[in-house]
């Protein structure tokens, strides 16, 4: 099992119901992608003081590598994908990605 771990440093100005849009194409992705089993979002709460400048992240659970890859190549996850990347400081060097092999 793979659990794909993404959190965003959003820009002060992101909106928010963009964001929550881009959320809800990936949730979507779950009835097309065989093997992507879950997706959950939310805010940040960083009660440890550790992570302040990543305020929203998403975790997805991957049957395995190859329903990962799936999704990777997926054109509305590539969709989805770019527009996050605009809404984070940075682009792509707002996101940090974790992939767990559990």
């Amino acid at each position: 099992m793979l659990i794909h771990c993404v959190f965003c440093d959003l820009r002060d100005d992101a909106p928010e119901a963009e964001l929550a849009d881009i959320y809800r194409s990936f949730a979507g992705l779950c009835a097309e992608v065989e093997g992507m089993l879950s997706f959950q979002a939310g805010p940040n709460r960083d009660y440890e003081a550790k992570s302040p400048r990543h305020r929203t992240g998403f975790v997805i659970t991957f049957r395995d590598r190859a329903a990962h890859l799936a999704y990777d190549g997926h054109p509305a996850h590539k969709a989805a994908g770019g527009r996050l990347v605009k809404l984070c400081n940075g682009g792509a060097e707002g996101i940090v990605v974790y992939d767990l092999e559990i």
